[in-house]
């Protein structure tokens, strides 16, 4: 079996008194598109961090596209990216020079040609020459995710994705992505508060509270498990410490 394209072991974070992530393990295995689900505080964002190399950890160990994270994280940069609608680009460029600057930033060729196969796919043509400190919520969205695939990444983490968007140019959004997992065979890591996206789009979910995952599964698993109808009822029976279906474990706080 092929290596994972992530491998978290024992992973943990500590900001002063707070345990932020609290040993927490999982693999996501090339090609898959797995969700980290969890409250506000549940520890998705510091993962997350930890996983793009923003943050170190306080003890663990994180392998990225077979290198260990901690110690090589040049090897794989080029080969990932990242897309937050609540993560800023430089205000006073336009769309089109921020593509160019991360285009370059890559080191990357027919960078023209690759921007305006973005602009088409993702909507953005009509607004290319505006300063992206003046687009709205949802152009922000779609420009980030222009960002996050502007060098082809084997590895998206995506967190998101499609907030601000309405239905219509949402359900786009989630047919480019699916369809651009399955032609490079990427492996994508999001986080949603969209439990209708995640049932759509991932083959597996990592439900966190408190720091910790406190269940795992596919979501068709996670309904049936907790006895609920659909994934937003998991979700709100975990976040809410309130879990009546599901062992022990799942509803340990």
């Amino acid at each position: 079996m092929p290596d994972p394209v992530i491998e978290v072991e024992r992973l943990s974070k500590r900001f002063e008194s707070v345990l932020a992530v609290d040993d927490v393990s999982f693999r996501v295995e090339r090609g898959e598109t797995v969700a980290l689900l969890g409250g506000n505080g549940a520890g998705k964002t510091t993962t997350l961090a930890i996983l793009l190399g923003l943050l170190l950890p306080t003890s663990g160990s994180v392998r990225v596209l077979g290198e260990d994270l901690l110690r090589h994280r040049y090897r794989v940069l080029g080969r990932m990216n990242f897309s937050s609608p609540y993560v800023d680009l430089p205000r006073r460029l336009t769309v089109a020079e921020n593509l160019r600057v991360y285009a370059h930033l890559y080191g990357l060729d027919r960078v023209g040609e690759r921007i305006a196969r973005l602009m088409q796919a993702l909507d953005i043509a009509s607004f290319h020459d505006r300063p992206t400190g003046r687009l709205s919520a949802g152009q922000k969205t779609r420009v980030a995710l222009a960002k996050a695939l502007i060098n082809e990444p084997e590895l998206l983490l995506l967190d998101e994705p499609t907030v601000s968007l309405d239905p219509d140019t949402a359900d786009r959004i989630r047919h480019y992505l699916e369809d651009y997992r399955n032609a490079r065979g990427a492996t994508i890591l999001l986080a949603s508060h969209n439990m209708t996206e995640v049932e759509r789009m991932c083959d597996r979910v990592l439900m966190m509270r408190a720091g910790r995952i406190v269940d795992t599964g596919s979501p068709a698993e996670l309904i049936r498990r907790h006895g609920r109808h659909t994934l937003e009822e998991v979700f709100l029976a975990i976040a809410r410490e309130r879990d009546d279906g599901g062992d022990e474990e799942a509803g340990r706080p």
